[in-house]
């Protein structure tokens, strides 16, 4: 049963992958954007945002 639990949980990492790294590039984008703009609110929570991508991609590659 374990093993059955595992797959599905695997093929679901599989199809967040490519959604998660639409949203890094879209997070990096609003970073960038605030960068420019001198926003550095915005530049706080947009790295913040991007730490949390970060490690949800390292856990599904896991």
């Amino acid at each position: 049963m374990e093993k059955v639990i595992q797959t599905l949980k695997r093929k679901d990492g599989e199809r967040r992958i490519p959604v998660l790294k639409l949203e890094i590039d879209y997070e990096l984008q609003t970073l960038f954007d605030a960068m420019q703009a001198d926003e550095a609110d915005q530049v706080k929570l947009s790295k913040h945002k991007l730490e949390e991508l970060r490690g949800e991609w390292l856990r599904l590659e896991a």
